[in-house]
Order: C-alpha cells, then sequence, then structure tokens
C-alpha cells in the first residue's frame, strides 16, 4: 500500500471539519470518546493497512507532542473549536 497522504484530499475540509464536531456535540465526555474510538476502528478498517494505520498513528502522536499539526491536515483559520 501506498504511504500516508497528509495533504487535504477533501473538497471541503471545513465542511468535513464541522460534521466531526456536530457529531459530538451534546456528548458527555466519555460517549464522546467512545465515538471518536468507534470512528478510528471503522476508518482504520476502511485503510485496511497496519502499515499505513501505524504512520499515521506515529504522526498524531508526534503532532500531540510537539503541539503542533505539522503535516497533519488541520481545520482551517477560523474553523470552530472543538466543544467540551
Amino acid at each position: 500500500m501506498p504511504p500516508l497522504k497528509t495533504e487535504s484530499r477533501l473538497p471541503d475540509p471545513d465542511q468535513a471539519y464541522r460534521m466531526l464536531i456536530e457529531a459530538h456535540r451534546g456528548l458527555p465526555d466519555e460517549e464522546s470518546a467512545a465515538l471518536n474510538t468507534r470512528l478510528v476502528l471503522i476508518l482504520a478498517n476502511h485503510i485496511g493497512s497496519a502499515q499505513v494505520l501505524a504512520e499515521a498513528i506515529a504522526l498524531a502522536k508526534h503532532a500531540q507532542a510537539s503541539g503542533s499539526p505539522e503535516h497533519a491536515s488541520a481545520p482551517a483559520a477560523g474553523a470552530a473549536p472543538v466543544p467540551p
């Protein structure tokens, strides 16, 4: 399988970001975390490559540790913050 693609491939990244935010709106923290877990597992299955999944995990951990998304796709400027 080809390496992890990190450039934005969504025709409307802001809409995708809003969809993710809306999916979590009003959920308690525990339900929000469970939704994230299910979403990650569904998308990991769709990817179908342990190598690409490992690259994505490493990139996400690096971005979290550095406090910057670096090569990871990020919401556009002005996008709404993630609700608590």
